[in-house]
């Protein structure tokens, strides 16, 4: 039944995707197995990155069950949808529930996708992550799948307007090689190493991403460390706790 939902809704995105005249270099979509459960795990720097990590899954025939915040499934549009695609709510102070779901979907044969920083990186760098997707593949004896997007957060991001302007913005996808998970390690080791793939696959789509700023006005999408004016995440942190 979710498929009805799902696969119109991908046929919506390639729309808009054409509409806007995105410049998308996927890489590694191999990755991903073709059939059984695993652990999508990526970056987080826009609200559209659930799309585009999905758009990689593609290739290999798959559809991803994201894990996203409860508040969307109660939005009278995106609700039904994200219903509808079999995608899992996450209630904060009910986190159990949300992990039992994403753990029978896992187990049941599904790939879940899951933003381990929990919330978007206003630095566009690599947050903290958290070890709940290390144990879910633990848990339902699956893999971990590391990937990476740049130039999301060009469309719609936290704190910046919207553009989905005729743009042609380019969007940079990379998908790394499965992690295993063995329950003989502990969680938290198996989380660092995640991070580190996915720092380098982040590092990779930057490098090949084709268009640099094109003024002092257009800096704001890039991390300070490589010469932009987003904050860092120190920054961003302090701001926070005021």
């Amino acid at each position: 039944m979710a498929e009805l939902v799902y696969r119109p809704v991908i046929g919506l995105a390639r729309t808009m995707f054409k509409v806007w005249d995105l410049q998308i270099d996927c890489r590694g979509s191999e990755n991903i197995p073709r059939s059984g459960g695993a652990v999508l795990v990526s970056n987080h720097i826009s609200y559209l990155d659930f799309i585009f990590n999905g758009l990689a899954a593609l290739p290999q025939k798959r559809l991803v069950r994201f894990m996203a915040k409860e508040s969307v499934f109660r939005h009278r549009i995106s609700g039904p949808l994200m219903r509808g695609m079999k995608h899992i709510p996450v209630d904060r102070n009910q986190g159990e529930a949300a992990y039992a779901h994403a753990l029978d979907s896992l187990r049941s044969g599904e790939i879940v996708g899951v933003f381990p920083e929990a919330t978007i990186s206003q630095s566009f760098t690599l947050k903290s992550f958290k070890s709940g997707a290390a144990r879910l593949a633990q848990e339902a004896g699956v893999p971990l799948i590391p990937m990476a997007v740049w130039g999301t957060q060009r469309l719609w991001t936290k704190g910046h307007p919207r553009n989905f302007k005729r743009s042609h913005t380019p969007i940079t996808i990379r998908v790394g090689e499965a992690i295993e998970a063995s329950r003989e390690q502990y969680a938290g080791a198996i989380t660092r190493r995640v991070r580190e793939r996915v720092q380098e696959l982040l590092e990779a789509a930057q490098r090949a991403y084709p268009v640099r700023p094109k003024g002092p006005d257009d800096t704001w999408w890039m991390p300070a460390h490589l010469g932009g004016t987003a904050p860092t995440a120190e920054e961003v942190r302090a701001a926070e706790a005021h």
